[in-house]
């Protein structure tokens, strides 16, 4: 379990570099002009928590290999996600938030 999540972190610091690494809902989580992901491990499972129902729905085909509920990704150490995967989720969700950013901005 613990190596599955040190590669996750890994590969989220890798993907968002300038992402702040903060501790949310007494799990790692990432931070860029807004929440960005969380993970965590529990019992019989990790959790990848992308915090966006609208970009699970997007990557829909890219999930139907694991156990993705609401806006969680479940998955084990023996199966663990593709880094691949993992890269293209966060820097798809560092634009929902430099959009958001932009919109907030543009109301001002």
């Amino acid at each position: 379990m613990r190596k599955a999540l040190r590669d996750l972190r890994r590969t989220i610091r890798t993907a968002a570099p300038e992402a702040e690494e903060r501790i949310s809902y007494q799990m790692p989580a990432y931070k860029y002009r807004g929440w960005l992901v969380y993970f965590a491990g529990f019992t019989n499972h990790c959790s990848f928590f992308v915090a966006s129902l609208s970009l699970m729905k997007t990557l829909k085909n890219d999930l139907e290999p694991y156990d993705a509920k609401g806006a969680t990704i479940h998955f084990t150490p023996d199966r663990p996600l593709p880094a691949s995967l993992v890269k293209k989720i966060v820097k798809m969700r560092m634009k929902e938030n430099e959009l958001r950013a932009k919109r907030k901005k543009a109301l001002r």
